[in-house]
C-alpha cells in the first residue's frame, strides 16, 4: 500500500468519518499486544475497547491484529501505520498542551517500580520531600519486573523505575542517583581473602535463576565462592547468618543501614575490589520534554543529589 505516499492536501470532506479516539486505542492495543490491557489504559470496559477496535477495522479495511496465544500481533498493514499514527497523536498532544501553564499543584499522583529491597532506601526520602513542597500527591510503589519495564513506561503505567543500572535498551534513558558499595556481614571475627572464599555464602536475589551481581563481578576476575543458599530477600539472609557460624553475605551498605542487624554479626570491608553499585531511575524517552516529567526528575535528583 502507498498510502504514507499520497498528497498533503487535506480533503475535508472525509474528516466526518473519522473517529480519532480510536487511535490512542490502536497504539495502546499494538503497544501492549492486548485488547484488555489497553482498555485498563485507556480506562474503558473490555467490552468498549472491542467494540471500537471492531469499528476501526471497518473503517480501515484491514484486520489490524490477529490473535495468537495470550497476545494480539499486528498484521503488515498496522505495522506499517503504527509510526505514522503515534507521531501523529504525539503532535495532537504537543498542540494541545503547549499553551497550557504547568504548575506542580498538578501532579496527583508519582508512580515508582522498585524491587522491595531498595524501597526503603527511596520512598521515605520521596514522601518527606513532596510533602514539605506542600505537594498533595497519591504515591505508588509497584513491584519492579524487569521484563515489562520498557512496555510499563511506553505505556505510562508507571513514571518512573529505579533500580541497579543497566540497559533496557535504546528507548529508555537512565540516570543516576545514589552509588553504593558491597560489604560483608558474619559471625567471624576477621575477614580477609581466604576466609571469604573458603566460607559457605548467602546470595539474595530475587530471580529465579542467573549469575548475581556480586558473582558477575567476582567471575571476571576469575575468582568464585560456595553459595549454599540463594533467598530473596536480605531480611531473611541476616536472620539465617544468626544461625550460620561461617556464613557470609554480602550485601550492598546502604541496603543494610536500614536493616536490624544483631549484635553478634559483625560487618566488614569485601576483602576483594568490588566496583561500586549504581542505583538510578529510568523513564521512556517519549517523555524527554514533558512539563510534569520534567518536574519530577529534577526534584527526584535534588532528594539524591
Amino acid at each position: 500500500m502507498n498510502i504514507m505516499h499520497k498528497s498533503t492536501v487535506l480533503d475535508m470532506g472525509i474528516f466526518h468519518r473519522i473517529d480519532i479516539n480510536l487511535y490512542p486505542l490502536f497504539i495502546s492495543v499494538y503497544e501492549q499486544k492486548s485488547i484488555s490491557k489497553a482498555a485498563q489504559i485507556l480506562c474503558i470496559t473490555q467490552s468498549a475497547a472491542s467494540h471500537a477496535l471492531q469499528r476501526l477495522r471497518q473503517h480501515l479495511q484491514d484486520d489490524l491484529f490477529v490473535r495468537a496465544g495470550a497476545k494480539m500481533l499486528p498484521t503488515p498493514f498496522a505495522e506499517q501505520i503504527y509510526p505514522v499514527i503515534k507521531n501523529a497523536l504525539i503532535a495532537i498532544q504537543s498542540i494541545s498542551v503547549q499553551k497550557q501553564q504547568f504548575e506542580p499543584a498538578m501532579v496527583q499522583t508519582l508512580k515508582i517500580a522498585v524491587h522491595d529491597e531498595i524501597e526503603p532506601l527511596i520512598f521515605p526520602k520521596l514522601v518527606e520531600h513532596f510533602q514539605k513542597s506542600h505537594l498533595d500527591i497519591q504515591f505508588f510503589s509497584i513491584k519492579l519486573d524487569r521484563k515489562t519495564i520498557v512496555a510499563d513506561l511506553a505505556a505510562q503505567q508507571i513514571d518512573f523505575v529505579i533500580d541497579l543500572e543497566q540497559n533496557f535498551g535504546d528507548k529508555i534513558t537512565y540516570k543516576s542517583l545514589v552509588q553504593d558499595q558491597f560489604v560483608v556481614c558474619s559471625q567471624h571475627h576477621h575477614m580477609d581473602q581466604e576466609t571469604y572464599f573458603a566460607s559457605p555464602h548467602i546470595g539474595v536475589s530475587s530471580r529465579r535463576t542467573g549469575v548475581l551481581v556480586e558473582d558477575i563481578y567476582l567471575n571476571r576476575k576469575k575468582l568464585s565462592r560456595q553459595v549454599f543458599l540463594r533467598c530473596q530477600h536480605y531480611s531473611t539472609a541476616l536472620q539465617i547468618l544468626n544461625q550460620q557460624t561461617d556464613a557470609i553475605l554480602t550485601i550492598p551498605k546502604n541496603i543494610l543501614a536500614h536493616l536490624q542487624v544483631s549484635k553478634g554479626l559483625n560487618i566488614f570491608d569485601v576483602p576483594v575490589e568490588l566496583p561500586h553499585i549504581n542505583l538510578g531511575m529510568y523513564w521512556h524517552n517519549d517523555l524527554e520534554d514533558n512539563s510534569r516529567h520534567v518536574f519530577l526528575r529534577s526534584e527526584i535528583s535534588k532528594i539524591f543529589a
